[in-house]
């Protein structure tokens, strides 16, 4: 039953995505690899396999879940560079990869939340959780924020600031200190997400009682989200988990936008700290950047402005050597 829908999602990604999937996919590995493949692996019900040309191929029930955690990676990495994504489904009703769209959700009054900063190695995790009510809409659309995604930083800068006046929101902001002290085996990533997304909506449910629905962008299974936070003494319960949210829902979106401001002024307060432009992502500009901070400042500094879970740790202490 459950093999009816197959979908196979092919996503092109760019280096800097490639190192995180490697990085990401390293204990899921299977030992037997499809020729010209980096590595093929299981996750949950999804055959991954990444390709040295850069091609990324989900095939399995949940492939839109996993292939759009990789896509939000590559946005987030590459903003500037076109997507390149395919998709095929076993099922002869769906004509596209495209979901419908949820107007129930958009129209809503609603308390989304989105998170930012996961992919970078330099600089903190950032969640945010904002009330939209049905009035809001006409002037979030003015603005631009349904197509949030498409939003560059420079735009980010102008609009955030307009819908802060506007928009109740809630925002946390792990730093690179309290993140190395919190990661460990029982720590990961995913449960360092729920429990920040956690905390911002239950904080804004606690504030705004009126609300048809509350959302967050998935990016695990649910009930394993709720696995990751039952040890906490309070969970928000009665969550609608959606891919692609910001497309959906107006709340997310303004949480995905305002998160992304929050990371811009926190990368621009390192980079005035330090006295060098600090990049985002995870490529060579940033092993090249930690090399020269890390024979500056000493190899203590990356616990305090680094994940020092990357690969990039090792990266960087071995250029920091010559």
């Amino acid at each position: 039953m459950a093999k009816n829908n197959v979908r196979t999602i092919t996503l092109k990604v760019s280096n800097n995505t490639k190192e995180k999937m490697i990085e990401y996919f390293q204990d899921k590995k299977r030992d037997v690899t499809p020729p010209y493949a980096i590595f093929q692996a299981k996750e949950a019900d999804t055959m991954v396999t990444l390709y040295e040309s850069g091609k990324a191929v989900f095939q399995g029930i949940s492939a839109d879940i996993d292939a759009n955690m990789w896509t939000e990676m590559e946005k987030h990495l590459n903003p500037n560079k076109k997507l390149e994504i395919k998709s095929v489904s076993n099922n002869p009703k769906e004509k596209d990869n495209s979901r419908p769209f949820n107007k129930e959700v958009y129209y809503s009054t609603s308390i989304g939340s989105d998170e930012v900063g996961t992919g970078d190695y330099f600089g903190p995790i950032v969640v945010t959780a904002a009330y939209v009510t049905k009035k809001d809409i006409p002037f979030l659309e003015n603005l631009g924020v349904r197509d949030s995604k498409k939003i560059t930083d420079a735009h980010i800068l102008k609009v955030v600031p307009e819908i802060i006046k506007n928009i109740p929101y809630s925002s946390m902001i792990l730093s690179n200190e309290e993140y190395n002290n919190k990661y460990n085996e029982k720590m990961n990533l995913n449960t360092i997400k729920a429990v920040l997304h956690n905390k911002v909506l239950l904080d804004m449910n606690k504030q705004y009682k009126k609300h048809d629905y509350i959302v967050v962008d998935q990016f695990t299974e649910p009930f394993i989200y709720y696995k990751y936070i039952n040890n906490l003494p309070e969970v928000q319960r009665n969550i609608t988990f959606l891919t692609k949210a910001e497309d959906q829902c107006l709340s997310v979106a303004c949480a995905s936008l305002i998160s992304r401001y929050v990371l811009i002024k926190e990368f621009e307060k390192l980079s005035k700290e330090y006295n060098v432009k600090i990049p985002k992502g995870a490529g060579n500009i940033v092993d090249e950047t930690g090399a020269m901070l890390v024979k500056k400042h000493g190899v203590q500094v990356l616990k305090k402005i680094a994940k020092l879970n990357f690969k990039n740790t090792d990266k960087i202490k071995e250029l920091a050597k010559n």
